[in-house]
């Protein structure tokens, strides 16, 4: 079901080492971080693979409790009529009765199969891991992993975005919100395994969706944090994610660096938001 990639764990520096992070996000100071061996998947979890979960155990997301989620404004599959708003902080992103997992644009929308699973809240990844026999990563394992085993570079391929002129992950392209024009083949997510993976071998682990971590998000967590295997704030009011996503972009969200960090409810569902699993 999950192919993972066996890490033999070690010692890294995370954080930003740019000084390109938002200060609201905490991505410093660097420190050093060493983690035990653990094994992680090299892709974030499917549609097919939820819909195993989902088939096994007749779980509901909280999306289809409260029945919507939110859609960004480009990408909605819906009447008008299930369009019940949005939000005015960020207009681009409406809420949409009928998104969920199974209608990722909407309920005129189909989710495929080899596409990322999205509209999953963090307590629904939590479910999901409980019925695998897996766990989320920590948010130190997480970096770990997706650096790949390259040293204080800014993505997880090296530091230019584009080396020669090519895109190797799934972010926005043109002026956001308004205008994406795909350079990189896709408005919304891409099947996993479009990108090439990282030195370790995984795959988008920048862009394409944000991934769920295991950590409550403090952003002075760094300043504080155990040397070895930290496992972020005892409390908080939201959960870490990592990695960004095809709505990212230098002008509104620089998170698809391998450092950045950002965070959500636990009970928040969107179409740009996943996960991936670790074992020991």
């Amino acid at each position: 079901m999950h192919d993972q990639v066996s890490l033999s764990g070690g010692g890294f520096l995370m954080g930003d080492a740019f000084d390109e992070g938002y200060a609201a996000d905490g991505e410093q100071p660097v420190h050093a971080v060493r983690v035990a061996p653990f094994a992680i998947d090299v892709t974030t979890v499917t549609v097919a693979m939820y819909e195993s979960f989902v088939g096994d155990t007749g779980y509901v997301t909280v999306a289809e409790r409260e029945r919507s989620s939110a859609v960004f404004h480009l990408a909605v599959a819906a009447d008008r009529t299930d369009v019940r708003g949005a939000d005015p902080a960020t207009p681009w992103w409406l809420d949409v009765r009928g998104a969920d997992w199974r209608h990722p644009h909407g309920p005129l929308s189909a989710a495929e199969p080899e596409h990322p699973v999205v509209h999953v809240a963090w307590e629904d990844a939590m479910a999901y891991c409980a019925w695998a026999g897996r766990r989320l990563p920590t948010e130190a394992e997480w970096e770990y992993a997706a650096r790949g085993g390259l040293e204080g570079r800014r993505f997880a391929w090296g530091d230019e975005l584009t080396p020669a002129r090519r895109w190797l992950c799934n972010i926005w392209q043109g002026p956001f919100p308004h205008a994406n024009t795909t350079a990189d083949g896709w408005l919304a997510t891409a099947p996993v395994r479009t990108y090439p993976p990282n030195g370790l071998g995984l795959y988008e682990v920048a862009g394409n969706v944000w991934e769920w971590c295991a950590d409550w998000f403090a952003p002075d967590y760094y300043a504080h944090s155990p040397a070895v295997d930290p496992p972020g704030p005892r409390e908080g009011e939201r959960r870490v994610m990592r990695g960004g996503s095809y709505l990212c972009h230098a002008s509104y969200c620089h998170r698809y660096r391998v450092a950045a960090r950002s965070a959500n409810t636990p009970a928040s569902s969107s179409g740009n938001c996943g996960f991936r699993t670790v074992s020991a």
